[in-house]
């Protein structure tokens, strides 16, 4: 699920300051910091799922959907779309909150899909606790849904 306003059910799982620093040659923010920032928190919420390591295997989709600046508080926030045998999607949803003249407002600037597998210590796929046939849905400690499951 991607929202269109940040969502008030949940803290970002990533939130952070636009720098100088991390601006393109046009003095906008390089679209490479805010997926850099988006695989670290769909990487959060599937290490909590997985109850263990995850790895990236695949950025399914990436949308720019307007520019972030510098000075915008940036926050990523993450929702399960499916968990397989050994893997977990998460789309993120990234807003800008920008402080006009006295009123922050806050703009969708990105989204992603990642999808994230779960490894054992030798790096080989494992399974996902919760998942298989006799699988329940899993539900995060308020009780709410963390993904489809996916047999």
């Amino acid at each position: 699920m991607y929202w269109e306003d940040p969502p008030q059910d949940r803290e970002a799982a990533v939130r952070t300051l636009a720098m100088p620093k991390d601006t393109n040659g046009l003095g906008d923010i390089f679209g490479g910091w805010i997926m850099s920032h988006a695989d670290v928190a769909g990487a959060i919420l599937a290490y909590r799922r997985a109850a263990g390591r995850v790895v990236t295997v695949a950025v399914n989709d990436v949308k720019f959907l307007r520019p972030v600046f510098v000075g915008d508080v940036v926050s990523f926030y993450c929702d399960i779309d499916k968990v397989g045998n050994t893997s977990i999607t998460v789309h993120v949803t990234v807003f800008s909150e920008r402080n006009d003249g006295g009123v922050a407002r806050h703009v969708r600037t990105a989204t992603a899909s990642i999808t994230y597998v779960h490894i054992d210590l030798d790096g080989r796929p494992r399974p996902v606790p919760g998942t298989g046939k006799d699988a329940q849905p899993s539900k995060d400690p308020d009780g709410r849904p963390t993904g489809k499951q996916k047999g």
